[in-house]
């Protein structure tokens, strides 16, 4: 029997399963662990699990795991993965990081905790949606209010679909508002909704940034159901985006210890 020593964090309600590997002594954990330690009624509960690794690269590895075991880029996880890496003692005010899809920046800012995510190039338009990889790959549809959209039916429909249904995709609506945007995302790996989607949140805003053909740097405030983020770039909708931020709240939940047999 292995004893797992772990913490909980969310940020804005996306939850997940952090472990200090620093030292290498989670290097066995696999994809059957991973869904385990994510169930909410056999396990610890998580929308995914985080291990920090150890990296000649940068500070530290953000190794991401969907809660089905797959890997992405997830920009809530990286969040939280920067105040996990805080309380285990590494510098984090700004920080390079290494992730799935390459280095990234990140820190801290008063209270709240931003990521530096990879520019962004290519926006397909399908019809009214539009189709990006912000780290992971995600699909936006705006609509007049996200309250009256079934989510989870609308993302199947289209997680499913002929085009997507191999590799996956994350499903977006995005509400404009008076103040910024309104979403909700049905998630690949939890092929559910989840209370927040960082990475989801940057694809509604540079999509409403496509939408709307702005140009410049620009901050858009976008509501999840978890709470609040906030995503700053600078582009145009014809040369692409870079000095993308994800910027949001992180907060430990819980610590324990759980035993694999």
């Amino acid at each position: 029997m292995k004893t797992i020593y772990f913490s909980k964090y969310q940020g804005t309600g996306n939850d997940f399963v952090m472990l200090n590997n620093m030292n290498g002594e989670y290097d066995f954990i696999n994809e059957k662990h991973v869904q385990l330690l994510c169930n909410r009624r056999f396990g610890i509960g998580g929308d995914g699990l985080i291990k920090i690794n150890r990296s000649s690269k940068s500070a530290f590895e953000v190794d991401y795991f969907n809660s089905d075991g797959s890997k992405s880029f997830c920009g809530n996880g990286a969040r939280c993965s920067l105040a996990f890496s805080e309380s285990i003692g590494i510098h984090i005010l700004d920080v390079e990081f290494s992730a799935i899809d390459g280095l990234h920046r990140g820190g801290k800012v008063r209270d709240l905790y931003w990521v530096e995510m990879l520019p962004v190039k290519n926006i397909e338009k399908d019809l009214e949606n539009y189709i990006l990889n912000t780290g992971s790959p995600h699909y936006v549809h705006f609509c007049d209010d996200v309250k009256k959209e079934d989510i989870v039916l609308y993302g199947k429909q289209v997680r499913y679909s002929e085009r997507f249904k191999t590799e996956g995709i994350n499903v977006n609506i995005s509400q404009v508002t008076g103040n910024g945007l309104k979403i909700r995302t049905y998630e690949r790996g939890v092929e559910d909704e989840t209370l927040s989607c960082g990475t989801g949140a940057t694809a509604c805003a540079l999509a409403y940034a496509v939408k709307e053909n702005m140009n410049g740097h620009h901050e858009i405030d976008v509501d999840v159901e978890g709470g609040k983020l906030k995503v700053s770039f600078a582009g145009s909708s014809s040369e692409g985006f870079d000095n993308i931020r994800l910027i949001g709240p992180a907060q430990l939940v819980f610590e324990g210890e759980f035993y694999l047999d």
